[in-house]
């Protein structure tokens, strides 16, 4: 270890290691594995550079972008250690520059993306080669529950077949305890000593708030509170990436888009950009960020929801990674979650995956609904405790308007487990509001005490009631049971009476007298009325008609009413002629049964 502190000194220029870079470094010099979670900017990328340093040959290290390595391979360069890349933006006479290079033991690091390292040809090239540790970053990837779920990672557990004498350590930012179960199961890191390193971010404020005029209040919010500093925006789709950047263009900020769609040179361009200019704002998808070393960032802006906490976590993350003051700042609207549904069903990875995401989509939908501190339940969310008042987000600093909503969670909570915890949200609201549906007449669920004793609240706002008792920690959907709801031990008191709650005033009843000329009727989902009007335009957009020509909003209000589950049912809807039966009945059923 004296060598270690000595090119943490001379190489790296810090005095001393933070807890636990000592502990992780000295197990993977000693040949040992190691999963590690240390928030952004800690100093994860320590813990294998140094071992790599250390011990004998060559250390290989997976990264999941080729700017990422890039970055990080230039400023190891400049401290002097010899460190190089294999991509596909190089030549072939470069990359046969670098194997020779690594045959004759002349690297101390070696980044590769995991689609090239799993080639036959690569495992061949390391095999002939002395490899001092596998470094797995941003490890989240090896996770099929992880927000950037990557097909290859999960071939990783061969480094354990392969090469099972060379030490590998597993580095991510973010994990809750399901994606940390994954991550050691397809790696193969069963006696790997982990380190979990406090996930708190005290420097950042957390603001969210509904979308109104979102254009709007993004340019207030630059203006008012970062006007000349550097920022990260974050959008859902390259199209709203590009607009968004222009419009910040527009009114005077030195913008940029970053997403996988342009060219590599203006990716690269743009990075460089930022990471060189003081005044500039990245609008991105989440491709950007991973690994960025830039610490002053003051601001990361997500202009519409990403798809779960830990994304949240972990793209915020990148904000204030010098310790001072930062801005995470976010609007929302169910158009948001309509997207990403349609995102998810679209998506690579099995049912289960899906169903696990969309738990943790409505997760994050439960966060931007919070009434109580969101630091707290955002630690909450990866097993950390906090007081319950943190003082620097903005339920702590300006409370939101609650109402008492003990008795409606009573109600909640004991349906979950009268029906034997392991229904979804949809059909337990079905019970609470005495609907007549075949599955509550299949399990007799129209026999219980509770039934129909909920009709005091509309459909939407029950949703809203299990979502914040999720999002507070009282239930859990479990994917095991396709989302089923489940009780948790905090909930024991609540359920006794020896506890009370607050609830956000549901903000989509507020949202839903916007979405038509009429106001909507009050038991219509919300969710489901936005997921139907954005099929419509999109069959519109097509076809280049006004949305109407589909179908009229009276059809669509009978869609969300009725719920229809078959094309019989489907074409019973008044407005449905067979023609239309025949051509949009399919669709329409898909969205219905995605939300």
């Amino acid at each position: 270890m004296q060598q270690a502190l000595t090119l943490l000194q001379e190489t790296f220029g810090y005095e001393s290691f933070r807890a636990p870079q000592a502990e992780v470094i000295d197990t993977v010099v000693r040949g040992g594995d190691a999963l590690l979670l240390m928030s952004t900017g800690g100093g994860k990328s320590l813990c294998y550079q140094i071992p790599a340093m250390i011990r004998p040959g060559c250390g290989i290290v997976v990264s999941p972008l080729i700017a990422l390595m890039q970055d990080q391979v230039a400023a190891l360069k400049q401290l002097g250690i010899k460190a190089s890349f294999l991509n596909s933006t190089l030549t072939p006479n470069e990359i046969y520059d670098i194997e020779a290079s690594l045959r004759r033991g002349e690297l101390d690091l070696l980044y590769v993306a995991p689609e090239r390292l799993t080639q036959p040809r690569t495992l061949a090239l390391l095999k002939s080669c002395a490899i001092s540790l596998f470094a797995i970053d941003e490890a989240h990837c090896v996770s099929q529950w992880g927000h950037d779920f990557r097909v290859d990672y999960l071939a990783l557990n061969l480094l354990h077949e392969e090469f099972p004498s060379v030490p590998r350590i597993a580095l991510t930012a973010t994990a809750d305890a399901r994606t940390r179960e994954e991550i050691v199961k397809n790696l193969a890191l069963n006696t790997a000593k982990e380190f979990v390193v406090g996930f708190d971010r005290p420097n950042i404020q957390y603001r969210i708030t509904e979308k109104h005029n979102p254009r709007q209040q993004l340019l207030n919010f630059i203006r008012q509170h970062h006007a000349d500093d550097a920022g990260i925006v974050y959008c859902l789709s390259r199209k709203k990436v590009e607009a968004t950047a222009d419009w910040l263009c527009q009114q005077g900020f030195n913008a940029l888009p970053y997403h996988a769609g342009l060219s590599a040179s203006v990716r690269q361009h743009n990075q460089r950009r930022f990471l060189r200019d003081e005044q500039i704002i990245i609008v991105a998808t989440i491709a950007f960020g991973m690994g960025i070393d830039r610490s002053d960032i003051r601001f990361v802006c997500h202009y519409e929801m990403p798809g779960s906490v830990e994304a949240y976590y972990q793209e915020t993350g990148r904000a204030g990674r010098d310790g001072q003051a930062a801005n995470a700042w976010m609007v929302y609207g169910f158009q948001d979650v309509t997207k990403l549904r349609q995102m998810l069903d679209s998506a690579q990875g099995d049912e289960q995956h899906k169903r696990v995401e969309q738990i943790k989509l409505n997760a994050m939908l439960g966060f931007c609904e919070l009434t109580t501190c969101r630091r707290h339940a955002l630690l909450a969310y990866f097993d950390e405790a906090s007081p319950e008042h943190c003082s620097n987000c903005d339920t702590c600093l300006n409370p939101v308007e609650t109402w008492d909503g003990t008795e409606a969670a009573q109600k909640a909570l004991s349906v979950i487990y009268r029906t034997d915890q392991r229904f979804g949200v949809s059909h337990l609201v079905d019970v609470l509001l005495g609907k007549a549906s075949d599955k509550i007449k299949q399990f007799n669920h129209d026999q219980l005490p509770l039934y129909g004793i909920g009709q005091e609240l509309s459909a939407q706002a029950w949703q809203s009631v299990f979502r914040q008792l999720v999002a507070a920690g009282h239930a859990v959907a479990d994917p095991e049971r396709f989302g089923g709801l489940a009780l948790t031990e905090k909930c024991r008191p609540l359920l006794k009476g020896e506890d009370v709650i607050q609830f956000r005033k549901d903000p989509v009843q507020k949202t839903g007298k916007k979405l038509s000329k009429a106001p909507l009727p009050e038991d219509i989902d919300v969710v489901v009325w936005e997921a139907l009007r954005a099929h419509r335009r999109e069959l519109a957009e097509e076809q280049g008609v006004p949305p109407y020509v589909i179908f009229h909003d009276s059809t669509l209000q009978a869609m969300a009413e009725q719920m229809p589950t078959s094309l019989d049912e489907f074409g019973d809807l008044p407005g449905v002629g067979e023609r239309k039966l025949e051509k949009y009945g399919d669709g329409f059923l898909r969205v219905l049964r995605q939300v």
